[in-house]
């Protein structure tokens, strides 16, 4: 059995004023440095083999700090590099609403058929995310993986193993630094935990949930 821990990255001030952020390199913050801390506490003791990232700095930074834990190097992985916004990267939700709103409704209520202007579809994020899930687990069959993404990729991953369309982009929530296991046996995939965040607990007091 290959397992592979798909975790998204940890805050930064653009998901904390809900800005989209796409390919931009937007650092953690604060918050964002101790939840990556937790994930990896959450991790340790667990035997860790391979670690990617997406190469955003977000996820390579959260990466970093769980891979520390285990003395590893962080892998690349392009596939999993979050999905292109087009001309919504680097503006506020409230914008968008407000200036873009007939394209906003329809990304709420019909993601599955949205193309961003500059930007991917769904599908275009699910193809190559899921071709790179697959290769991971050929090259590495029997290990314990870890994978750092970004929201967008991992709903899109969890839909591909279950075997459900885009349609459900929001019916699965990814709160910063949640913790996803995927169990693959006997060419199946197998999801054993969806939006962890327990190891959140010591940040109660400093953070929100954040699904942005």
């Amino acid at each position: 059995m290959t397992s592979i821990y798909l975790v998204r990255h940890g805050q930064t001030a653009w998901n904390k004023e809900e800005i989209f952020r796409g390919r931009a390199n937007v650092p953690l913050n604060e918050i964002g440095f101790r939840e990556a801390e937790l994930v990896g506490e959450y991790l340790k003791g667990m035997d860790i083999h391979v670690i990617y990232s997406s190469p955003l700095s977000r996820a390579r930074e959260t990466a970093r700090i769980i891979a520390q834990v285990f003395n590893l190097k962080v892998q690349p992985l392009v596939g999993i590099i979050d999905m292109r916004f087009g001309r919504w990267e680097g503006h506020s939700l409230q914008e968008i609403r407000k200036n873009d709103g007939e394209l906003y409704r329809q990304w709420r209520e019909e993601p599955h058929r949205v193309s961003l202007p500059g930007g991917e579809s769904l599908e275009d994020v699910r193809v190559r995310a899921m071709a790179a899930l697959g290769e991971v687990i050929q090259y590495h069959q029997g290990k314990n993986l870890v994978l750092v993404s970004h929201r967008v990729i991992n709903k899109v991953i969890i839909c591909g193993i279950l075997g459900i369309d885009n349609s459900h982009f929001w019916q699965i929530g990814q709160d910063t630094a949640a913790i996803n296991l995927i169990e693959f046996k006997e060419g199946r995939y197998v999801l054993s935990l969806l939006n962890e965040t327990c190891h959140l607990k010591p940040l109660t007091e400093e953070k929100v949930k954040i699904d942005f």
